[in-house]
């Protein structure tokens, strides 16, 4: 072999050990490459599922952790926390859940849909409203098992129902009430709410006579009045939230649920009328 043929042979081999070396680079960082597209947690869309009642505070929320977090964004949907809790389950895009109870997070948790442990974030308590005009003359609570009074709740399922059964179960023990007051209850409900919001509107619009819901819904409300609960027999309800466990933004949504229950929520939650969870 000539000297020049040499050292064309030398060079066309360094040549192709620098080519197999840049493929194999690229090789070994394309994985690397492709697992940093997770979404940040300063930029992503998340779908909050939320109580009814947490339907004013929620849109407040919005507006405050957007402005905070330039680049997020929330969608809010509401409803009974017994409805939505069913909604995850059949495999509904939410990527964190705010519950009215603890008892619906849970099912989640215990069904393996929920991303880390049940975070309570507020407190509420029962209160009776009625309309403005009162035609009932409903002046306490009472007068909830009188003859003829039209009483609106929710479905069996339904958080506020629960409260509300624990509420009348309480009164029945109260000096004054009869016993069989949860029977007289019962058997004026006049019909069932799919949430608490549904009970409030149909006070507002004389629908009903009366109805008990949370003492948030009633503050939030210009079109009903309410009559107090004795706080011996007052119900404490707790607030609770997840993140969902099949959310693509997970990183994300336990930022914001940690959020939600700390100072910056609380706050929220304050002026609307929610207590601090374990208050």
């Amino acid at each position: 072999m000539s000297r020049t043929a040499a050292l064309t042979t030398a060079a066309l081999f360094v040549v192709a050990a620098c080519s197999g070396g840049g493929a194999s680079q690229a090789a070994s960082t394309a994985p690397a490459t492709a697992s940093s597209g997770t979404p940040s947690s300063a930029a992503a869309a998340l779908t909050i599922y939320g109580a009814a009642s947490l339907s004013g505070v929620l849109d407040k929320i919005k507006t405050a952790y957007e402005t905070a977090n330039p680049g997020t964004k929330l969608t809010i949907s509401t409803d009974s926390s017994a409805t939505l809790e069913t909604q995850i389950e059949q495999g509904a895009p939410a990527d964190v859940f705010l519950s009215a109870d603890t008892t619906n997070p849970k099912k989640l948790v215990d069904k393996g849909l929920a991303a880390g442990a049940a975070v309570t974030f507020a407190a509420n308590k029962l209160t009776i409203i009625v309309p403005i005009a009162n035609p009932a003359g409903i002046t306490t609570p009472a007068d909830l098992a009188k003859s003829g009074v039209r009483v609106i709740a929710a479905g069996d399922a339904v958080p506020i129902t629960k409260y509300a059964t624990q509420l009348v179960a309480n009164l029945a023990r109260e000096p004054g009430y009869p016993a069989d007051f949860p029977a007289r209850y019962a058997a004026n409900i006049a019909s069932r709410e799919d949430n608490v919001k549904a009970i409030v509107a149909k006070i507002e619009l004389g629908e009903g006579d009366a109805g008990i819901v949370y003492v948030t819904d009633a503050k939030a409300s210009s079109e009903v009045i309410t009559v107090d609960v004795p706080d011996t027999a007052n119900v404490p309800a707790t607030y609770a939230g997840v993140v969902v466990k099949a959310s693509r933004n997970a990183d994300a949504a336990e930022a914001f649920l940690t959020w939600f229950a700390g100072p910056g929520g609380q706050a929220i939650l304050g002026a609307f009328g929610f207590l601090p969870p374990h208050s």
